[in-house]
């Protein structure tokens, strides 16, 4: 019967002009429908800033700790701006330096670059990563090569540092981020040093529109709420601090811990001791939020910020300045 009906379907076909050929069955075919399904990867947060990292290079690498100059003579400092937490400490004969921090961002140019001091091994411990400094005396070279740290100096190949031939020793040593960036270290990504608040988040404290950290000598600082830049404007020496690249050095977060410095301040051998707890002071959004800060036992624990209830103290995404400011001082704060 099939045979009669396939001969039957090829005598009208082909009496009516129209020929069937087996290769052409393809054709009458509907297509089968396949479905793509698409995922979207999220963009990871930036473990030092809480920002959204969209080139997702920061969890790729680990921290960069640089120390930079922080007297008169070493204006402007450069790739401040592009830090993701910056810690300013006291060192001895009562001046302050800065230890700055980098991971989701990299200047093409830091510095100037000064030497190692004891307290820097508090700050670096939990962090591990890249540590960049000139060179130090014995005792404070010491106390860095505890740390769980790589370290780089002038001396290390392919450290990308250099000397400013305009600029007189010792401030005129500076470091390319990208060579730096080429080392090895662990952890990565670095842990995170600090809580964020969500999108929205209200802030609840004092407001304030200056605060003034009094630091030794001629160093206290001012930092007054910019309402247009929502971040902390800082000045320096009476003037506006400005970087390298013309940019005002304004974080969103300003933190003022109470620590007290081993062996008195200014001291060659004096270091703040961040392990135990203390009084802080979170200055965001033009508000004051007070708390505890505290550290456990062992030099790789994160410090912990506190509400005055136990609460979690959330900062805003963005850059962190930490001031290291000795027991029993505290800032001058203005509403």
């Amino acid at each position: 019967m099939k045979k009669i009906v396939v001969l039957l379907l090829v005598a009208v076909l082909g009496g009516a002009g129209v020929y069937y050929s087996p290769s052409l069955r393809h054709r009458f075919l509907v297509p089968a429908t396949t479905t793509t399904t698409t995922t979207t990867i999220p963009f990871p947060i930036a473990p030092l800033s809480g920002v959204v990292d969209t080139t997702r290079l920061s969890i790729t690498r680990p921290s960069l700790l640089v120390k930079v100059e922080n007297t008169p003579d070493a204006l402007p400092q450069w790739g401040i701006e592009l830090a993701d937490v910056v810690y300013e400490e006291i060192v001895n004969g009562g001046i302050t330096r800065l230890a700055v921090v980098f991971n989701s961002q990299v200047p093409a140019k830091i510095g100037p670059v000064r030497s190692v001091r004891p307290t820097d091994t508090q700050i670096v411990w939990p962090l591990g990563g890249l540590f960049v400094f000139s060179g130090g005396a014995r005792y404070a070279i010491n106390s860095i090569r505890e740390s769980p740290t790589k370290l780089i100096t002038e001396g290390t190949p392919g450290s990308g540092m250099f000397r400013d031939p305009h600029r007189y020793a010792p401030h005129n040593l500076y470091a390319h981020g990208n060579p730096l960036f080429k080392f090895k270290a662990l952890p990565t990504p670095p842990p995170a040093l600090f809580q964020y608040l969500k999108k929205g988040q209200k802030v609840k404290g004092k407001s304030v529109s200056q605060v003034m950290v009094p630091f030794p000598s001629i160093y206290p600082v001012t930092w007054s709420w910019n309402k247009v830049t929502k971040s902390w404007d800082r000045t320096l020496f009476g003037k506006a601090d400005i970087t390298g690249t013309g940019v005002r050095e304004s974080p969103k977060n300003l933190v003022v811990m109470e620590a007290k410095y081993v062996n008195g301040i200014g001291t060659m051998s004096s270091y703040a001791n961040l392990q135990g707890w203390g009084f802080v002071q979170v200055f965001m959004n033009g508000k004051e939020v007070d708390g505890m800060w505290s550290r456990g036992a062992s030099k790789a624990d994160v410090i912990q910020y506190k509400t005055m209830t136990g609460k979690p103290l959330l900062m805003n995404p963005g850059q962190t300045w930490v001031e290291l400011l000795d027991s029993p001082y505290r800032p001058k704060v203005t509403p």
